[in-house]
């Protein structure tokens, strides 16, 4: 990954170098016989129908626009023309304007199959702009066509090279790596890749279900776990009330009352007050001598 930035770097200045000999070529190189004739025959008519020609000589770009003039089909010095007013010579020069905003595009959504083979839908959002117009008309036919057509591609090679799972936690380094991607591929085209998001990753729709299967499964696990670790503490809270009740015998008449002040404050018509057994003992152990007393008298 250290290697990129220079790499980048060193095509970015030979792009540029060649574009600047090809510019330069064009100036040093001299027009034929034929074309200094059609260039000064078209001054004479340029000059003889003033004022009615310069309605088409005279053009005008806006401020994010920028005009590539070409005479007789070669380029003209001086670099895009614009923003404002230009001049061209009528029959003999053409030009082509060239937007030099930011383009979003979307990507279609892409049939990829994953390092761990998984086949997922993905989509992305490329954000490019027109940095050189002349050499955006000079190198390639179309530069935002071209464009398009080489993130797709590039957006199927880096994510084939990623897990299922690196696609949907790692989207901000697969976004950066195809940027730095696409930018140095569409150097040399004149185009500057300003963004890359990857918008959305579509799973099959069983591959969905097993996922939240997993995925619940494991709560239920988690929740299972949780459960018995507050049965485990409830158990030794209930050992530990149970030894300081076993201490005095009047808690748990206490105890008793607690439950039956909590049971009325519910606003409940039905209260079930435990009976101790302990107070039946005494009644009990008296029961056998009242039935022996009629016999002696007898």
């Amino acid at each position: 990954m250290e290697s990129l930035p220079v790499s980048r770097k060193s095509t970015t200045r030979a792009g540029r170098r060649q574009n600047q000999q090809v510019l330069e070529m064009h100036r040093l190189e001299d027009f034929p016989l034929c074309a200094w004739i059609l260039t000064i025959i078209t001054y004479i008519v340029v000059g003889l129908t003033l004022p009615f020609s310069a309605c088409l000589f005279i053009k005008v770009v806006q401020e994010y626009e920028r005009a590539v003039v070409f005479r007789l089909g070669r380029l003209m010095p001086g670099g895009a023309k614009g923003p404002g007013i230009f001049f061209i010579m009528p029959c003999i020069d053409s030009y082509k304007k060239i937007d030099l905003r930011v383009v979003s595009f979307d990507v279609p959504p892409q049939e990829i199959l994953s390092k761990d083979s998984v086949t997922v839908a993905v989509d992305a959002v490329v954000y490019f702009r027109i940095s050189n117009a002349t050499i955006s008309v000079t190198n390639v036919e179309d530069a935002s066509r071209s464009t398009k057509l080489l993130a797709q591609t590039t957006l199927r090679n880096i994510l084939g090279t990623r897990t299922l799972a690196e696609m949907l936690s790692d989207r901000e380094n697969i976004s950066h790596q195809m940027q730095l991607t696409l930018d140095e591929a569409t150097d040399p085209w004149g185009v500057k890749v300003e963004r890359v998001e990857v918008k959305d990753v579509r799973l099959p729709v069983q591959l969905q279900r097993a996922m939240a299967a997993e995925a619940e499964a494991t709560r239920e696990a988690g929740a299972k776990v949780i459960a018995a670790e507050g049965e485990q503490k409830a158990s030794r809270a209930l050992r530990e009330a149970a030894s300081v009740i076993a201490e005095n015998p009047c808690a748990i008449q206490l105890r008793y009352l607690q439950t039956l002040n909590s049971i009325s404050a519910e606003k409940n018509s039905t209260i079930i007050f435990p009976f101790p057994i302990e107070l039946l003992q005494n009644f009990l152990a008296k029961a056998p001598s009242s039935s022996k007393l009629p016999s002696k008298m007898s």
